[in-house]
């Protein structure tokens, strides 16, 4: 079996981002998909890395996986990566497995030492950015804060069957160091959110990387009371000692990794003991086999693994779950409910969460075909752009 053509294509759903999905088509009539994780602004190049990639994988047994990561990190990349690199080789590489599932007839977690699980528990992401439902907007009589905003979206979230959900409750841009009011705001959003939903759905508190240790360790502290299930990237792991600090000053659980790639940017973070729980994301860290070695390695040192996925809920999900489906430290992954419905629209098997769960796919391959014909229908745009800040925007 040989790669005849490689496909991109970049559509536009409408919100949040350019979606990015790669096709492997083969000599044989066997095709593999796969999704590559994007930026908004940062899209476009990530096609240009396929599209130069592709002239070397045509002719090539889309079989030989590890080989294909590996040499084209040092052959192609010349043992540089970037997150572009690596978005592209994550969905070419989802792609070959889909190809193998299917040509052996078998679902790629039964490629990767068989179900572990069954189904796999998600949480919600991306409900923040939804409308008020009609009901409300009826009996407002005043523009909503951003905290009602939140308890009220955070009760519809556990209403469509959600028992865990994700928010980044700092208001404004990102910065290492906010002022009291972006804080006390923070803690009020989380204290929000706790109330609307009760003490049996989980909450997951995002910061993004944003925050400066001092700023992280006294959010954190001031939060532990709304028993917060994780408390996500509180500063950047590209520096592992910060990280290390905050996890030792709080009882949150810390989660860091969707900012990694590879298991050599993962290495430090376990020997650390830096974090509790690991999210890296299955379409930019290096694809399915190299998640599941990172997996590996963080097993011994019990830490947990959650798998990012901003990315739609097609490809990149089932690529997901087929990895999560298999390894024994997985708690929960991630899914955006505001890109449900264009994902059902372009899929021919949508995914369905179920109480907060989603069946392990035994399809052969990834278990998700695409339609092309409706892809075509949304093609890229370029978002408007982000609001700038002058330097007279900046706080003391």
């Amino acid at each position: 079996m040989k790669i005849s053509d490689v496909k991109t294509f970049l559509v536009h759903p409408g919100i949040a981002k350019n979606l990015c999905f790669v096709k492997i088509e083969t000599d044989s009539e066997i095709f593999g998909w796969g999704e590559c994780y994007t930026q908004t602004d940062r899209d476009t190049q990530i096609v240009s890395h396929i599209e130069q990639i592709k002239r070397y994988l045509i002719g090539r047994d889309p079989r030989n996986i590890k080989h294909f990561t590996q040499s084209f990190f040092n052959d192609f990349a010349g043992r540089r990566g970037s997150m572009e690199f690596f978005c592209a080789i994550s969905g070419l590489e989802q792609a070959m497995w889909d190809i193998t599932g299917k040509l052996l007839n078998a679902p790629v977690h039964q490629l990767l030492g068989g179900a572990f699980r069954n189904k796999i528990r998600v949480y919600a992401n991306g409900w923040t950015s939804k409308n008020i439902p009609e009901e409300y907007d009826s009996t407002l009589t005043k523009p909503l804060t951003q905290t009602e905003r939140l308890s009220i979206l955070a009760k519809e979230t556990v209403k469509s069957g959600f028992t865990a959900l994700k928010f980044d409750p700092i208001p404004g841009p990102w910065r290492t160091h906010i002022d009291k009011t972006t804080e006390y705001k923070a803690i009020e959003n989380v204290a929000a959110v706790r109330d609307a939903v009760g003490d049996e759905i989980d909450i997951m508190v995002e910061i993004h990387r944003r925050l400066s240790p001092s700023s992280a360790t006294k959010i954190a502290k001031s939060i532990e009371k709304y028993n917060p299930f994780w408390f996500e990237e509180p500063v950047l792991a590209k520096n592992i000692k910060a990280l290390e600090m905050v996890k030792k000053s709080i009882s949150i659980p810390v989660v860091t990794g969707e900012e990694l790639y590879t298991k050599f940017e993962f290495r430090e973070v376990f020997e650390r003991q830096a974090a509790d729980i690991i999210n890296p994301d299955i379409c930019n860290v290096g694809g399915i086999l190299e998640l599941k070695e990172i997996a590996a390695m963080a097993e011994p040192y019990f830490i947990g693994v959650s798998p990012h996925n901003y990315n739609s809920t097609t490809i990149g999900l089932a690529a997901t779950l087929q990895l999560c489906g298999t390894i024994p430290n997985f708690i929960i992954t991630e899914y955006f409910t505001n890109l449900e419905s264009f994902g059902n629209k372009i899929s021919k098997t949508p995914l369905k969460v179920e109480n907060g769960y989603i069946e392990l796919p035994n399809s052969p391959g990834l278990g998700m075909e695409l339609n092309e014909s409706i892809l075509e229908q949304y093609p890229y745009k370029q978002f408007p752009p982000k609001p700038p800040v002058q330097h007279f925007n900046e706080g003391p």
